[in-house]
């Protein structure tokens, strides 16, 4: 069976987040009819979470600035730890969190993303995504020279806005979507916990490094700042950055959550992953070389 990629975004300290012990004040959460209790209670939930967040000046949105540079030495060692690394590993018949090594992977053809909604989202809602959508489709197409496209219908990337409820009995729909995919990790996207706002599964059908199928799965109870994270973060790994690391600055690939949106190291980084020097299926030792003379090409100087 050709691997699967399990790449997930959250935060690890949700019961921590706001210091104090006292949560800062939220307006209510939006009501939508059909809602259930559960997931009234989670958005209520996540936008105390959010609103925790920015008082303490994370889920920025700058792409990084002076107060966090970047040289040629840390552009090529963030791409080497976000592409060769992903962020679960097999643990007998269980997938764990625990990063393990990885080749390159990449799309080789064009990607079509599709975005699919619950009934239960709130039409506003899933017009203010589908728009998102496309205007970071169309962005990550100029950022990495690849065939990046919305469409409606017939998509190879499919993004899932999905409540809580909807989200526990999605396991047909993704077998669907995505035939290769294990109950494994259907298990572990049926049984999220709320400290994942969401995930992106990625299929590499030959295990060569070539990415023919992707789902990004966004829970629906989020608040708009953690739910345009996650399309930046989920999109941008479904295309081959797939691990998070914590020395990755300034960067989304962080579960920090300090940036809220792609940083402009991140777009040199996905430039970096589809320059044609390098090959799907690479290893680090293979690649390094020639990160490094990407890296150095991005900034222009040596290293």
């Amino acid at each position: 069976m050709g691997a699967v990629l399990m790449l997930v975004t959250g935060c690890d300290q949700l019961d921590n987040m706001f210091g104090s012990g006292e949560e800062p004040a939220s307006p209510p959460a939006v009501v939508v009819e059909g809602q259930s209790a559960e997931s009234k209670a989670l958005a209520a939930f996540y936008q105390r979470v959010e609103d925790g967040q920015r008082t303490r000046g994370l889920l920025r949105i700058d792409g990084g600035g002076p107060d966090v540079p970047f040289d040629e030495r840390r552009l090529a060692e963030t791409f080497m730890n976000v592409a060769f690394a992903r962020e679960f590993s097999d643990v007998g018949s269980t997938l764990v969190r625990r990063q393990s090594d990885s080749i390159l992977r990449r799309w080789e053809k064009p990607v079509a993303i599709e975005a699919m909604f619950g009934a239960s989202v709130d039409p506003a809602q899933v017009a203010d995504d589908r728009a998102a959508i496309r205007r970071f489709a169309s962005r990550l197409a100029r950022t990495t020279g690849h065939p990046v496209g919305f469409v409606e219908r017939g998509g190879n990337f499919r993004v899932l806005v999905l409540s809580e409820e909807e989200r526990r009995v999605a396991g047909p729909t993704l077998k669907r979507l995505i035939p290769s995919i294990r109950d494994r990790e259907i298990d572990l996207i049926e049984n999220l916990d709320r400290a994942s706002y969401c995930l992106v599964v990625a299929a590499d059908p030959q295990d060569n490094g070539v990415i023919s199928q992707a789902v990004a799965i966004i829970r629906a109870e989020l608040p708009l700042l953690l739910r345009l994270s996650c399309v930046h973060e989920e999109l941008a790994q479904g295309l081959g950055l797939g691990n998070d690391s914590p020395t990755a600055r300034p960067s989304i690939f962080n579960d920090d959550d300090e940036f809220g949106r792609l940083t402009t190291m991140d777009e040199r980084m996905l430039s970096m992953l589809y320059h044609p020097s390098l090959i799907p299926g690479m290893t680090a030792e293979e690649a390094r070389p020639i990160v490094r003379q990407l890296a150095t090409a991005q900034l222009g100087s040596n290293f």
